[in-house]
């Protein structure tokens, strides 16, 4: 009987504690200030259509055109105008038709750059193009390979997110938030696997009130680390999935700030076109 009114007497005794003013006040301080750190990407995906949606398809055909300062300075003015892209939504593979000949496509995976028939014959291979870049400077011109690698793995992870970052090795955090054009951003802060190939292995996602993205921020490795702020507009449903029609992408300085001039690069997609 003793031991049973012990027992009684600690269980009113931590309840007590628990319900206590100062007690409330400590976890009532703890929800207020630990933002929902696995939500954003929920909230984001169903914004887009759903990752049920997503996984419903495995290709993604687009028309697009692209245009902007990088091109120039890179001596490629009109590489990409009216061209159509091809990608593998689920691992790295994407395509470019026509690409330098109207009978020629380049198809990009990673560590690997080919230049071929559309029948599928390859005329030149380029192995490791990544590694074409180092000791590239501001001035100096691409080839075809440099600019059919740099085309296809930003555009595989533009086209991709952001249900890329579901998949596997993908880690993602959400940050402090952003205000720009009179709305207030919800941050994703990305870290990629090892095994894609893109700009660089951290990078930031801003989400709208409404969920779908606002602005994409990034450093891009094979030019020394140039800044991204790749804005997302004029958002359209193509079979139940939300993509925006058009992308602009500026530096950003030292503020995070997009600097307006000059615009580097200028996306403007035509048509979508998803396949299970």
């Amino acid at each position: 009987m003793q031991s049973a009114l012990a027992l009684f007497k600690l269980i009113t005794a931590i309840r007590s504690l628990l319900l206590s003013e100062t007690t409330e006040a400590v976890v009532e301080h703890i929800i207020r200030k630990v933002p929902p750190m696995s939500d954003l990407l929920d909230f984001a995906l169903e914004a887009h259509g759903g990752l049920k949606r997503w996984n419903e398809f495995q290709t993604l055909r687009v028309d697009l055109s692209i245009a902007g300062a990088i091109w120039e300075i890179k001596h490629c003015p009109g590489l990409l105008t009216d061209k159509k892209f091809e990608l593998q939504t689920h691992y790295e593979k994407l395509s470019i038709t026509p690409y330098f000949k109207p009978n020629l496509r380049s198809v990009f995976v990673p560590d690997r750059q080919t230049l071929e028939t559309l029948t599928g014959k390859i005329v030149e291979a380029r192995e490791h193009p990544e590694a074409a870049f180092a000791n590239q400077e501001r001035e100096m011109p691409w080839d075809k390979f440099h600019a059919a690698f740099f085309a296809s793995e930003a555009l595989w992870t533009y086209l991709t997110s952001p249900f890329l970052y579901t998949y596997p090795g993908f880690e993602s955090e959400e940050i402090e938030p952003w205000y720009e054009n009179g709305e207030q951003w919800r941050r994703l802060r990305v870290t990629f696997p090892d095994h894609i190939v893109s700009h660089t292995k951290t990078q930031i996602t801003h989400f709208g009130p409404d969920g779908l993205m606002r602005r994409h921020d990034y450093t891009v490795d094979i030019l020394g680390g140039a800044t991204g702020a790749n804005y997302t507009t004029d958002y359209q449903d193509y079979q139940g999935l939300m993509m925006p029609m058009t992308r602009r992408i500026y530096a950003y300085d030292e503020a995070m700030k997009k600097v307006l001039e000059p615009l580097l690069v200028s996306i403007d997609f035509r048509d979508f076109m998803f396949i299970s």
